[in-house]
């Protein structure tokens, strides 16, 4: 990391320290395809005086669903006690996920999930991409014409983070008149549905971190499904829906259980746009 500039460092430190946990890499389940990213989010259903209410949902590429079987692959840090499976099959994949119009994203409710970890006597220990952080309609709006740096946090399926290692990578972002937001540069195999950040300037050496929405798949530049969008669309899903629990199984596909403070600290891994 000592070859980025302060800026960029900074904005990378802001990412690992919110949504560090929040990722989660996944493909069909038996073939090495289909490989993505998917992240948790937290969206704002009311505040309280007790605090803020919010329904999570996992979120992803909606192409990246449409298979009945997928693999997660789990990291130790995710669960407490850390979790006892390297990875995750779920089946009846497809159905659990709801689509959010033409937008190319798809959100799963996280209640299979959490009755899986219950089961196994864990918790999950996740980060997720809360409402302060998911971009607002001025949040894109201040994106102008001009390509401004921008980090991705997805899962890169290569030989050199090795089995689907987490990765920060460093490209761009811009916005046109003709179709939204795009990000220029390289988008890693396996990080189609991660979530791809900004650090706005707020003047001076100040910023504040906006996740600016999902990396979608396509020709280059890549379409970004700005949270703009995503909020809007999710909100047009009758609540009976968006509360429903998808008809999936998840099971435990091979086991590794770590013993007593063997598990190693969780690795940070930065990349430069290719």
């Amino acid at each position: 990391m000592s070859d980025l500039p302060p800026f960029h460092s900074a904005v990378i430190d802001a990412i690992m320290s919110h949504a560090g946990r929040a990722t989660l890499p996944f493909q069909r389940a038996h073939r090495a395809e289909q490989h993505a990213t998917a992240f948790w989010f937290n969206e704002l259903v009311e505040e309280t005086a007790e605090g803020a209410v919010v329904r999570q949902y996992l979120v992803t590429a909606g192409e990246r669903t449409r298979y009945d079987m997928a693999e997660f692959t789990l990291r130790p840090e995710l669960g407490v006690p850390a979790t006892g499976a390297e990875k995750l099959a779920m089946t009846g994949f497809a159905e659990g996920w709801i689509h959010l119009g033409d937008l190319g994203v798809a959100v799963m409710p996280d209640t299979p999930l959490y009755a899986y970890a219950a089961r196994k006597g864990w918790s999950w220990t996740t980060d997720e991409v809360t409402d302060g952080v998911a971009a607002t309609e001025e949040d894109i709006a201040a994106l102008d014409r001009t390509p401004v740096p921008a980090y991705l946090l997805g899962h890169v399926d290569d030989d050199v983070n090795g089995p689907r290692g987490q990765a920060v990578v460093v490209g761009e972002v811009v916005r046109t008149d003709e179709d939204g937001v795009r990000w220029l540069g390289t988008l890693p195999r396996g990080c189609v549905g991660a979530p791809v950040f900004i650090g706005a300037g707020l003047g001076g050496n100040s910023f504040k971190l906006v996740c600016v929405g999902v990396a979608l798949p396509g020709e280059g530049p890549h379409p970004i499904a700005t949270f703009d969008r995503v909020r809007a669309a999710l909100l047009a899903v009758a609540p009976e829906r968006r509360a429903l629990a998808p008809d999936v199984a998840v099971t435990a596909t091979a086991a590794a259980v770590p013993e007593p403070g063997s598990v190693e600290p969780k690795r940070r891994w930065w990349r430069r746009r290719g």
